[in-house]
């Protein structure tokens, strides 16, 4: 299992553009296959940094979904009401401890 951290920066007044942008999509990015959930959140002190949190069964269907075409117009979308460089992290859960 994957899972996919991806910290998003937005121009404050763009912030419910995106959020109208993630609400077209992100039925069809969680039905994507390989993808097991998607969660969205929000810094607890900044309002216009959000988050990403989504589990991939493999690397490879994370990998298919970077590479589709709805990724890259979510993206495409996305990344121009950016105030900042994104970031985003792969990792492996090693340990659940309740």
């Amino acid at each position: 299992m994957i899972n996919r951290i991806v910290r998003m920066s937005f121009e404050p007044e763009k912030v419910e553009e995106f959020l109208a942008v993630f609400e077209n999509v992100k039925n069809q990015i969680a039905d994507f296959e390989g993808c097991e959930g998607l969660i969205l959140l929000r810094d607890a002190q900044q309002f216009n940094v959000l988050f990403t949190y989504s589990y991939w069964l493999t690397p490879d269907a994370l990998n298919k979904y970077r590479f589709s075409a709805l990724f890259k117009k979510t993206w495409g979308q996305t990344t121009k009401l950016f105030n900042d460089k994104p970031m985003a992290w792969s990792l492996i859960v090693e340990q659940v401890i309740k």
